[in-house]
């Protein structure tokens, strides 16, 4: 009984954190709307304890702002700001590509690395017919994971970290529109291209190369971005992160 009872506030945390990103991303509130934490606890089923501490944690992510008259309220985006936010995890990725290049990165996490682009590659040697697009998801975000920590820094890997939990400057933000649509797939195989090109340069100490690589695979995400709003816009409701975006 008394671990249920301690393990509950947590659980409710968890499903008030949960809750209430899910009902943001999916455009369920809108940008711009203040977030009544009566209404949110009623409709999550949670205390508002949980719920407050909820929406600091979507504050620190970027998903909501503080308002002078006091509460939060959803963060809206425009077009600029997304793209200003992939730009920067280009920059973030390629320095720390750089930075692993000149001063060596250990081994193991070479290895480990090295171990997931040949995953991917066993992912899309299919063709997009047989693509899992789950197992896919999940090791492009690990391969963006062991890069953070190739350059040994803590205080890079945090910065991309808080870059990146903005859900469209996610390494997958874009990833799961529409593999149906050729463009999409073609991305997934130039990026996998891109990743061990990455590696390679990492490996063989070519700091400016590796940096110029990880800024450009960056810009997948920029060209996917482009493509929904401008070629594919019924692909929009695809992306949950653009229900963030104003206009």
């Amino acid at each position: 009984m008394t671990k249920e009872r301690a393990a509950s506030p947590r659980q409710q945390s968890v499903k008030a954190l949960l809750g209430l990103r899910d009902l943001i991303l999916k455009g369920e509130i809108e940008p711009g709307e203040r977030l009544s934490e009566v209404a949110l606890s009623e409709r999550l089923d949670v205390s508002r304890t949980p719920l407050r501490s909820a929406l600091q944690k979507l504050e620190q992510e970027g998903l909501v702002t503080l308002i002078p008259s006091g509460g939060y309220a959803v963060r809206s985006f425009t077009r600029q700001d997304i793209i200003d936010a992939i730009e920067l995890r280009g920059v973030l990725e390629g320095t720390v590509a750089r930075l692993a290049a000149e001063r060596g990165a250990a081994p193991a996490r070479l290895k480990a690395i090295r171990e997931v682009v040949e995953q991917i590659d066993a992912v899309l040697d299919g063709g997009p017919e047989a693509l899992d697009i789950g197992r896919y998801e999940s090791l492009n975000g690990r391969f963006h994971a062991l890069l953070s920590e190739l350059a040994g820094s803590e205080v890079m890997r945090r910065e991309l970290e808080r870059i990146t939990s903005l859900p469209f400057a996610s390494p997958n933000a874009f990833v799961n529109t529409d593999v149906d649509v050729p463009a999409f797939y073609r991305s997934l195989v130039v990026a996998q291209a891109q990743h061990r090109a990455i590696v390679t340069a990492i490996e063989l100490r070519e700091g400016g190369r590796a940096e110029a690589l990880a800024r450009e695979h960056a810009r997948i995400a920029r060209q996917n971005l482009d493509f929904v709003l401008e070629e594919g816009p019924d692909l929009r409701r695809k992306v949950l992160a653009l229900a963030l975006m104003s206009g």
